[in-house]
């Protein structure tokens, strides 16, 4: 056990009544693992006050490398009470004290649900000795509790038991005091404190409740009014920015002032959130979202031989241009969206605007007479070599053909470490997100071109170039 006596913590936001907790579950997941034992060591004044600990019977078989990194097993347990049954004495311990520990926010959810098992609610607010030390001394890469321990000459007897763990966390907080001073460690714990605060006018304990994966957040204002939609890979941290002064423009503030609740979707993987962002955008029509909105004229560029040169031609998205034996650019949400992109790359690559259809009446082009264009509208320049350079100058907005013969499947984890999800896609197209085989096969006989999106075909574009091959199923049995 370390060594507290004279242990005095010194900071103003550490006098308080403090609760130094940790937990031993058997697994790493709150919705789905239980609590097997719990430590708590409480300061007043900066002093130690009290230990306790119990081991708890989790209702739930032990995993084995569980036991071996802790050396609670199944038989140690099983005359333990359960959380049930110890819940008055931890909530007694913890009722109005700064909930302090090490990773916080896994302590802490672990907590919650277990209170939220048996039908009770429980809040405090919390101080993350990870977040503090990265505060205090960002100079170091690393913040595990075993590197900490080292770096401050901390001991601790029962390495991965609650206790033991507990125990060491006051020796923690007076080592920071000594090596940053007591005002610099009250400047970061309020710091970090305010972090996990929201306005008031949303519910209480919407900081306790939203989670640190991926998903989608929905922010509605009076009478339940859709105002934004956005997607994270970490939602809690994600939500908080937008409420965070330093992170928000002007237009921001304005919205977050207007936000009265906040609802959210957890996904299992970035991809699932990118997704399901662009469909609820535009299904739901946020009123604050500009991107990803519903456009239903998208379009396409093809090259059409004309006057003995290769011009732009604005046409339809429709199936034709998903043929790998054509070349066509896009998509487009509107015609002039194609000819601002085509009329760019022409200037990159100084190509003549007038062959390319862009520029009336006979002679030289503008762009010739500001030596912006070779020359082929003059003569200059053959056609030839100007369709060659054309065609690579486009090459970066070819709408890239479906490599695949049918439609496909991306495996990812389901939310909240639910079974994995299946998200089917067919000719850059999701046509959803299936749990089963049946809602698979049910995917795949009702998909259309009619949900084409472009915003869909960029985000599976960029998925498909970096994901590992063994996420992908192919749902016809071909390459």
């Amino acid at each position: 056990m370390p060594n507290l006596a004279g242990l005095a913590l010194q900071a103003r936001s550490l006098q308080g009544p403090v609760a130094c907790v940790d937990l031993e579950t058997t697994g790493g997941m709150a919705a789905q693992h239980r609590v097997i034992e719990v430590g708590i060591v409480l300061l007043d004044d900066g002093r130690v006050t009290e230990e306790w600990s119990t081991l708890v019977q989790p209702g739930v078989r032990i995993p084995p490398t569980i036991a071996a990194f802790t050396g609670i097993d199944n038989q140690m347990v099983a005359d333990a009470p359960s959380f049930e049954d110890v819940r008055s004495e931890v909530r007694r311990r913890l009722e109005g004290r700064l909930f302090v520990a090490h990773n916080a926010r896994f302590d802490y959810g672990f907590l919650r649900s277990e209170f939220r098992r048996t039908g009770e609610k429980f809040s405090a607010p919390v101080l993350c000795t990870v977040r503090l030390s990265r505060r205090l001394y960002a100079e170091h890469a690393r913040h595990n509790l075993d590197t900490l321990m080292e770096r401050f000459g901390l001991d601790c007897e029962q390495r991965h038991r609650a206790l033991g763990d507990a125990r060491v966390l006051p020796g923690l907080l007076a080592a920071m005091e000594r090596g940053r001073g007591p005002e610099r460690v009250d400047e970061v714990v309020e710091h970090v404190l305010s972090e996990t605060r929201l306005p008031p006018q949303l519910a209480a304990d919407l900081a306790d409740d939203l989670p640190e994966g991926p998903g989608v957040y929905l922010f509605r204002g009076e009478g339940g009014a859709l105002l934004y939609v956005g997607k994270s890979r970490n939602l809690r941290s994600r939500v908080f920015d937008h409420f965070a002064a330093e992170h928000r423009s002007g237009k921001e503030s304005k919205l977050t002032r207007q936000v009265r609740d906040v609802e959210w979707i957890e996904t299992g993987g970035e991809l699932g959130a990118l997704l399901l962002e662009s469909k609820l955008v535009k299904q739901l029509a946020p009123s604050a979202n500009r991107r990803l909105r519903k456009h239903d004229a998208l379009c396409v560029v093809r090259l059409r031989e004309q006057a003995g040169a290769l011009r732009p031609d604005i046409a339809p998205l429709d199936a034709e241009a998903f043929d790998p034996d054509l070349t066509v650019y896009g998509p487009f949400r509107s015609e002039r969206d194609a000819w601002r992109a085509l009329e760019g790359k022409a200037r990159e690559a100084s190509l003549c605007l007038k062959v390319l259809g862009r520029e009336p009446g006979a002679g030289s082009c503008f762009g010739h007479q500001l030596g912006r264009c070779r020359g082929a509208c003059v003569g200059k320049e053959p056609l030839a070599l100007h369709d060659a350079r054309l065609q690579l100058a486009l090459v970066s907005l070819r709408l890239k053909p479906w490599p695949f013969a049918g439609a496909i499947g991306i495996r990812e984890p389901g939310p909240g470490g639910a079974p994995p999800v299946l998200h089917v896609i067919d000719r850059w197209q999701h046509l959803g997100t299936a749990r089963d085989p049946e809602e698979v096969e049910g995917l795949v006989r009702a998909q259309s071109l009619d949900g084409f999106d472009a915003d869909s075909y960029r985000i599976i574009g960029r998925t498909l170039d970096r994901i590992d091959r063994r996420q992908l199923v192919l749902l016809d049995g071909r390459d």
